[in-house]
């Protein structure tokens, strides 16, 4: 082998070194991304449910509230 195609082909070897690294991280930081969505999107998710969890009896007191003075207007209306 000349030393022209050993060189040229150690280049290519530290090349393919190079771009195998870059896909490496590439991958690893899709990996965390998506952790980082699925969490994100956890909390945005259960801070609702939690939210309507803790509001949940004041609501239902607002209809009752409201269905009783419903009922109140239709006996005046009679």
């Amino acid at each position: 082998m000349d030393p022209e195609s050993k060189k040229l082909l150690l280049d290519t070897l530290a090349l393919t070194k190079e771009n195998n690294d870059i896909l490496h991280a590439m991958k690893r930081s899709l990996r965390i991304q998506r952790v980082m969505t699925f969490i994100y999107w956890f909390f945005i998710i259960g801070s609702a449910v939690g939210a309507y969890y803790i509001i949940q009896p004041y609501i239902d007191q607002l209809i009752s509230v409201y269905s009783g003075a419903g009922d109140v207007l239709d006996s005046l209306k009679n």
